[in-house]
């Protein structure tokens, strides 16, 4: 049977409305960046604690003082473990997301409620939209928005959209068709029936829709990471890059209690909105005694807006507003940026996270705010031929990513290679005496559990192992290239190496792992692997006409071998999330990078 092209037929399309709508596009982005920018400037401007205490009155009011305590505690720990403002972050995209999938399916809900047809025509889109894989959103929703947080936003409304309108469309329906007759046989008109009778009575319903958004929209955040959303999705897609297991479970209890919270807060505003709800929790409070009288007390409405209005009132009082406080940048001369933003996307490749952290402290210097993300190597290209990105300082050119250069190249500019050259190889333990080339690999599977350990699957080296190296050697069929990541390679290959394991992995060169094991790179005789790569930074199309001086300094930078590889150890010793702090240290010892002349 012939093959069906659906695929290039959806590239023509998403690259039909890229070109013809893309107005469209950038108002969306517009609109939805308002929203949050806003959200989080408004939720991050009290200091954490005092915001903290703003959401545990209202756990009180709605649930009782036991739910308001704990709330309490859940966000204390959230801010002591230093993720305060990514929750907020977090929180404002839910928010916002919540909002919009509100929008469109309460609507969309009422009118399938009130026509069959609607409703045959919606429900298999709604089945489509929901059991498609989340991630498959992301991918024109960094075409279209670049990377950031508008496409993690519209990925959320899309997988978030069907149970909304879902559970409208029950709510309305299980509405007691006795009750609607009554009141049209007394005149009401339909729009008077819907707003006094239907939805009124469906509110129980809609807002277990509300709650199944919000918990949808939850289980997106980590996923929106993956193309710079930030918040706790983008910590746990870092620790998941890096293996930090520390970091991934701090951001992981993180998003559960906030999950939790926001869970039990819509629950019980579903059952005060609810005249049935109201009368059940006032019979469960006359029956309740003793402790758990006291536990379970709430407090009059005037008496909890009075509470967070004291609290807010204080907050101001110690002048805790505005979060964080800013600090002021360089004086004189040396504040060049003047508190301009620079953005710079990386790959959690050892030599880009020492590159990129290293600009990070070179430019904050001279004034700058420079924003960081960690990306995968299709959204880091995609990011910046949109503009979403300033810059990038890990391209490896001309080989190894020659795919995202021939596709991307003419909306880039490149600022020269800072580095080179480069290698890419197999590498193996130099306890396998008998391994030495990549042609002595073949037969021996048996040995290596039939796998070679690869790194992030996006990276240009993979694409080369797959689909020419294997090939070229006979090791296909016999080996299995395993995708992953490079700390979980770097992982795998300490592992092994500790116990004299056989392992076989994808590395490169310059790496600190030749100084701290002694490994073997295998030989290429047939020179697939190409020559070696120049390491460039790529800057968006306009960026040197908009930054000069940045561009300057960029074009001009240089580092040896010795000053890589020693960063790179730098960082490795200080330890995760400390990368900034290593950078310091070794720029006191190599005072002629920092002087960016």
């Amino acid at each position: 049977m012939p093959r069906l092209p659906l695929g290039a037929w959806v590239d023509s399309g998403v690259d039909f409305l890229q070109s013809r709508l893309s107005w469209l596009f950038d108002a969306i982005s517009a609109l939805v960046t308002g929203l949050y920018d806003g959200l989080v400037a408004v939720l991050s401007a009290p200091a954490p604690l005092l915001f903290a205490g703003i959401l545990a009155i209202a756990a009180w009011w709605l649930r009782g003082l036991l739910a308001g305590l704990l709330a309490f505690a859940g966000f204390a720990v959230v801010d002591s473990v230093g993720l305060w403002p990514d929750a907020m972050s977090t929180l404002s995209l839910v928010l916002v997301a919540t909002l919009v999938t509100l929008v469109f399916a309460i609507p969309l809900g009422i009118w399938a409620a009130r026509s069959d047809r609607v409703s045959a025509v919606l429900r298999p889109l709604l089945d489509f939209m929901q059991t498609m894989p989340a991630m498959v959103y992301l991918i024109p929703g960094i075409i279209f928005f670049g990377v950031g947080v508008v496409p993690g936003i519209i990925a959320t409304i899309v997988f978030s959209l069907p149970p909304g309108v879902r559970m409208t469309e029950l709510g309305i329906r299980q509405v007691d068709a006795e009750l609607v007759e009554a009141a049209e046989a007394f005149g009401t008109t339909p729009r008077d029936t819907l707003v006094r009778v239907q939805l009124p009575l469906a509110l129980p319903t809609l807002m277990a829709g509300v709650n199944q958004v919000i918990m949808l929209g939850l289980s997106m955040v980590v996923i929106a990471g993956m193309v710079g959303g930030g918040g706790l999705g983008g910590a746990v897609y870092r620790a998941i890059g890096n293996v930090d297991i520390g970091l991934g479970f701090e951001a992981g209890l993180s998003i559960v209690i906030l999950a939790m919270y926001l869970d039990r807060m819509t629950g019980a505003l579903g059952r005060q909105v609810s005249p049935l709800g109201r009368r059940t929790l006032a019979r469960a409070r006359s029956a309740a005694t003793g402790a758990a009288r006291v536990w379970n007390h709430r407090p009059q409405p005037a008496h909890a807006v009075t509470g967070a209005v004291v609290l807010a009132l204080v907050a101001g009082g110690l002048s805790t507003f505005g979060g964080s406080g800013r600090e002021d940048g360089p004086e004189g001369a040396e504040n060049i940026g003047k508190g301009r933003t620079v953005s710079i996307g990386y790959i959690p490749w050892d030599e880009g996270i020492a590159s990129t952290y290293l600009w990070k402290e070179l430019l904050e210097r001279r004034g700058f705010k420079v924003d960081t993300r960690q990306l995968e190597a299709g959204a880091l290209y995609t990011g910046l031929a949109g503009g979403g990105l300033d810059f990038q300082t890990d391209a490896w050119l001309p080989v190894t990513h020659a795919q995202y250069w021939e596709k991307y190249g003419d909306k880039l500019e490149d600022l020269g290679s800072w580095y080179g050259p480069t290698s890419i190889e197999l590498a193996v333990p130099s306890y396998m005496k008998d391994v030495r080339s990549l042609a002595d690999l073949k037969g021996k599977s048996g040995r290596f559990k039939g796998r070679i350990i690869g790194i992030e699957p996006s990276a240009g080296a993979m694409a080369l192992l797959k689909d020419k190296v294997m090939k070229e050697y006979g090791l296909e069929g016999e080996y299995q290239v395993v995708d992953g990541s490079t700390p979980g390679m770097l992982a795998e290959l300490k592992r092994a190496y500790d116990k004299k394991e056989p392992v076989v992995t994808v590395l490169w060169s310059p790496h600190w792992a030749y100084s701290s094991y002694e490994l073997t790179k295998l030989e290429d005789p047939k020179a697939v692997w190409g020559k070696g790569d120049g390491i460039h930074t790529l800057a968006r199309k306009g960026f040197a006409a908009d930054e000069p001086e940045v561009a300057a300094w960029l074009r001009s930078f240089k580092l040896t071998e010795e000053q890589l590889t020693g960063l790179e150890a730098q960082i490795q010793q200080t330890g995760k999330g400390k990368e900034q702090q290593a950078v310091r240290a070794w720029l006191q010892d190599h005072p002629e990078v920092a002087a960016l002349s």
